[in-house]
């Protein structure tokens, strides 16, 4: 049933912000006093309560840039209320939710929590985004979503949230390991601005399942498809209108069922060799414990050179790499002869966005233009 735009300036009776209720009218000076008292990021919730609470039917929202020039774009309220109510099915979120909001309300994955909150009838309270966002919380969450980076400095105080969602960027290989450690069920989520945050998710720390490769499972009321380059296609009607092109590489196993393979813009063809860098990363995590990545580096013979990007002070070196015994070319774990790094870049600081996402492209334009320098 189509939605009208009344729809929108409802509250759910049993949403609370920061321990409060509100009414519309009491929710939009809350509103206006954060975007005249609040700090940086209490502005930005203030401004899309106001976007939220206004007459129009869309939102602006703005992408965050990592794997291309930031932009603006404009979604529908009504596509944003169907992505709150599906997350909220499929990971079991009924009212009075106690959730915590540790993302920034300029992108969709902050605004979201908003307006799962406000539909679904939350209780949700709000901290600092910034890189430990639990440090000053006290309190136990049944719900909370956060990126990788964020998941990164906070294993410590996991204990404080029940059900986590990890969106934003993949979760690095080196830190799937470390998340059967805590109790929390931590799920990576699959999906994009264009989406209305995620439309597929997968659970990563199942001690039953460990080991194992995990599909990512779409929602309810969305499939996917691949198009000729092995790039994935999303049908979401609830959350878009026209099908959803990526440059994501998968192995489609179902209409609902799929495997991340890497991205089809961050391939390196090296000597007519086409490598995925986030298969070749998987193989090194567990012999690395710095932040890593792998790209393509000019080359005057292969064309791109396989490079190994390390965020660490010193120089860095292998003690020991995997290696591919004869007859063993299919192992999963081991490094082909091809997908040792030619080359180790070490730099002080990756370039990462305002939410903390890795930039691949920008990070190697800095090293190669610090190495010249």
């Amino acid at each position: 049933m189509k939605l009208v735009s009344e729809r929108y300036n409802m509250l759910h009776p049993k949403f609370k912000l920061n321990g409060r209720s509100y009414t519309i009218e009491s929710l939009k000076e809350q509103a206006y006093e954060c975007i005249k008292e609040g700090e940086p990021y209490e502005e930005a919730i203030g401004s899309f309560l106001l976007d939220w609470l206004n007459d129009s039917k869309y939102v602006t929202v703005n992408t965050s840039g990592s794997t291309g020039s930031p932009k603006s774009i404009r979604i529908k309220k009504e596509h944003m209320v169907h992505s709150a109510k599906a997350t909220g099915n499929h990971f079991k979120l009924p009212e009075k939710t106690t959730a915590l909001l540790c993302l920034p309300a300029y992108f969709i994955s902050g605004k979201m929590m908003i307006v799962r909150a406000m539909i679904l009838g939350w209780h949700l309270d709000m901290a600092l985004p910034n890189s430990n966002p639990l440090d000053y919380v006290f309190r136990r969450y049944d719900f909370c979503a956060m990126t990788p980076f964020q998941l990164d400095n906070s294993l410590g105080r996991m204990h404080l949230i029940k059900k986590l969602i990890v969106g934003g960027g993949t979760i690095p290989p080196a830190l799937l390991n470390r998340l059967y450690e805590v109790d929390t069920k931590i799920y990576e989520t699959y999906g994009m601005t264009e989406t209305v945050t995620h439309i597929a998710a997968r659970r990563v720390n199942s001690k039953k399942e460990r080991g194992e490769h995990i599909p990512f499972k779409t929602l309810s009321h969305v499939t996917v498809s691949i198009d000729d380059r092995s790039c994935l296609v999303i049908k979401a009607p609830d959350v878009s209108t026209d099908p959803v092109i990526t440059n994501d590489i998968v192995r489609l196993l179902t209409h609902k069922k799929f495997e991340w393979l890497g991205r089809i813009d961050n391939v390196i063809n090296s000597g007519g060799i086409k490598l995925h860098p986030e298969q070749i990363e998987a193989k090194l995590a567990p012999l690395i414990d710095s932040p890593f990545f792998v790209g393509g580096i000019a080359d005057d013979q292969l064309g791109e050179k396989l490079a190994l990007f390390v965020e660490q002070d010193e120089v860095f070196a292998f003690a020991k790499l995997p290696t591919v015994e004869q007859g063993e070319e299919e192992s999963n774990s081991q490094l082909l002869r091809y997908e040792f790094p030619k080359v180790i870049i070490t730099m002080p600081q990756f370039v990462r966005t305002e939410n903390g996402k890795l930039q691949r492209g920008q990070t190697i334009r800095k090293a190669l233009l610090s190495d010249k320098t």
